[in-house]
């Protein structure tokens, strides 16, 4: 009885781990987590949003993040590649860990 029940707990952790670790594209505009929902006008860190999510992010330790528009931020696995689609709407193709909303990035593009 205990093998069967290892076996069975083996197998459903085996299918969730094979659920998570399928690429998705997600799409979506390349912010800071601290501005994530907001616009960047009341922080005045630049005088485009482009330039107040890099700000945010080298000068007071902010990460960049996908915001769907949607209500859904995801943090970045990456923190290079989003630096040059700053506050532009993206796809980014990757595995979603949906326990921390992390994407382990495989690519970033500009969407269509």
């Amino acid at each position: 009885m205990k093998r069967l029940l290892l076996a069975i707990g083996v197998l459903a952790l085996a299918s969730l781990s094979a659920a998570q670790g399928k690429p998705q594209t997600f799409v979506g505009t390349i912010t800071d987590n601290m501005c994530a929902k907001a616009d960047h006008s009341q922080m005045q860190m630049g005088p485009t949003d482009a330039d107040c999510v890099k700000a945010c992010v080298s000068a007071h330790g902010a990460t960049y993040v996908l915001y769907d528009g949607k209500g859904n931020v995801y943090e970045l696995s990456d923190q290079k590649t989003p630096q040059q689609f700053a506050a532009q709407k993206v796809s980014v193709t990757g595995t979603l860990d949906p326990k921390t909303k992390k994407i382990t990035v495989q690519k970033i593009s500009a969407a269509k």
